[in-house]
């Protein structure tokens, strides 16, 4: 079995500008993302899609591939990680290159560990009836039981008669983290997506579920890896 390891990082970041290679602990946040994957005892290339000459080059010296740049129209605001993902398995594809599996990181979320990358994929093979497995995280303080909506003057509405309840008394819900998707290669083509009924749920600590859109979650980031061993 193969895995095509991709980690996409285009070079627009509109929430925090250069986010992709912005210094985390003293190398650039997709550093973390290639790495973890290179370490894995199940991936052989790790390949980086972007547009940004400056991120290839960065992006190269971590030991990363990128046989050929992201197009420009690939690149933008609204372009679907989708898209971006189906032209680089026709790419390639194209280059005589097969895999079996597709992997995704995103270099915003870097607190995941290699470990993370290698039991996803073991449970992804061991369960014959799943095409994928993402990464969730558990919904704590945010959970629908806990929320309440706001009139037009402010006060506060119920849907549940204002009835507080305990967090051991909530259903589990889980919502997606981002750190790990991991589908095999075909059931991606077709569906387009890694999100489906034959979906596994790996599920992240707390610690590890954190996301980098803007400088407040840079410094959160920071602050969980330099603590790490107290976790």
């Amino acid at each position: 079995m193969s895995i095509l390891a991709i980690i996409p990082a285009r070079g627009g970041s509109k929430g925090l500008p250069g986010k992709n290679i912005r210094p985390l602990l003293g190398k650039p946040l997709m550093a973390w993302s290639i790495e973890q994957a290179l370490a894995s005892k199940y991936i052989d290339h790790v390949y980086v899609s972007t547009d940004s000459e400056e991120i290839a080059v960065i992006a190269r010296s971590y030991g990363a591939l990128i046989p050929f740049m992201r197009p420009k129209e690939l690149a933008k605001d609204a372009t679907s990680t989708a898209d971006v993902l189906i032209h680089f398995i026709k790419e390639i594809e194209g280059l005589g290159k097969k895999y079996d599996h597709i992997l995704v990181l995103e270099p915003t979320s870097p607190l995941r560990e290699t470990q993370d990358i290698d039991q996803a994929y073991e449970r992804l093979l061991a369960n014959p009836d799943a095409r994928s497995i993402v990464g969730v995280g558990v919904v704590e303080s945010q959970h629908p039981s806990f929320c309440v909506s706001l009139t037009n003057e402010g006060f506060l509405r119920s849907k549940n008669d204002f009835i507080v309840l305990r967090r051991q008394d909530i259903e589990p819900l889980y919502y997606y983290e981002g750190s790990v998707y991991l589908s095999d290669i075909s059931t991606f083509k077709e569906k387009k997506n890694f999100y489906h009924n034959q979906t596994l749920g790996y599920v992240f600590p707390k610690w590890k579920a954190l996301e980098i859109d803007d400088l407040v979650d840079f410094i959160n980031a920071e602050t969980l890896l330099t603590n790490k061993k107290n976790l």
